[in-house]
């Protein structure tokens, strides 16, 4: 038991989560509002990063480092310890958000390489942000820093306690709510058209909870092929970000 903890701790913890791979470092090194504590990376990879001067490096070799992160971590070279970032309150996001805007709400989906990809193509697709249920949702770690590739940096992450309140909160913006159901009769295509949208998102194989429904002005679904029963939580926010953000002002 000692043992597994020790392990665990020696790569990073939630308050103190540790980062890997070029982009990811690169990223929260160029965040202001990030603090990296301290850094570990090959020589050559340290040349590339070119740290400031106020955090500490350790030289050491691509073995060493490989015992700084989660076992076969691909972490090019480089490991940096950091602070998490504060929380993006719900409120101040929502009164940054434009005419236009598409937001992500992620019901219980806790894999951190899926929340990781999810911020990704919201950085993508220029998402105002992704809101999820705070005791329902992956801390800052490496693997998401990873899966996020500099993103984590820079789409707005706003965890909520209750997420039905916040979904209340959303739509008093002035957000058109619109849960992603394979079930739903209704496509997603025809379910957009207000200038403001909410994507609501549920956790693979359980999907969204019944509270979560009843708190969407619509439900939709994405017209895949009959070949797959769904498709990843991840892949489908993509492509539901890609429907919103195609979809002309009128």
């Amino acid at each position: 038991m000692s043992r597994r903890k020790k392990s665990h701790q020696s790569h990073g913890t939630p308050n103190r989560p540790r980062f890997w791979g070029k982009h990811a470092v690169a990223a929260a090194l160029d965040n202001p509002e990030r603090r990296v504590l301290k850094a570990w990376a090959t020589r050559e990879a340290a040349e590339f990063m070119r740290f400031p001067p106020e955090v500490p490096v350790t030289m050491a070799e691509a073995p060493d480092l490989g015992r700084l992160v989660p076992h076969d971590a691909p972490h090019q070279g480089v490991v940096v310890e950091v602070e998490p970032l504060e929380e993006a309150w719900l409120g101040d996001l929502l009164m940054q958000a434009e005419e236009r805007a598409v937001l992500l709400v992620l019901d219980q989906v806790t894999d951190p390489h899926n929340v990781g990809a999810i911020l990704r193509s919201a950085a993508a697709f220029g998402a105002l942000g992704i809101v999820t249920q705070d005791r329902h949702s992956p801390p800052e770690s490496g693997a998401l820093a990873k899966a996020a590739s500099g993103a984590l940096e820079r789409v707005p992450w706003a965890r909520v306690v209750n997420l039905a309140r916040a979904l209340d909160e959303i739509a008093e913006a002035g957000f058109w709510r619109i849960g992603l159901a394979g079930e739903a009769e209704t496509e997603l295509q025809e379910a957009l058209g207000p200038r403001r949208v909410a994507l609501v998102l549920g956790a693979e194989g359980p999907g969204m909870r019944a509270n979560t429904r009843e708190h969407c002005d619509a439900l939709a679904r994405l017209p895949i092929s009959d070949a797959v029963e769904s498709l990843n939580v991840s892949n489908a926010a993509a492509v539901a970000l890609y429907a919103a953000s195609a979809v002309r002002p009128g």
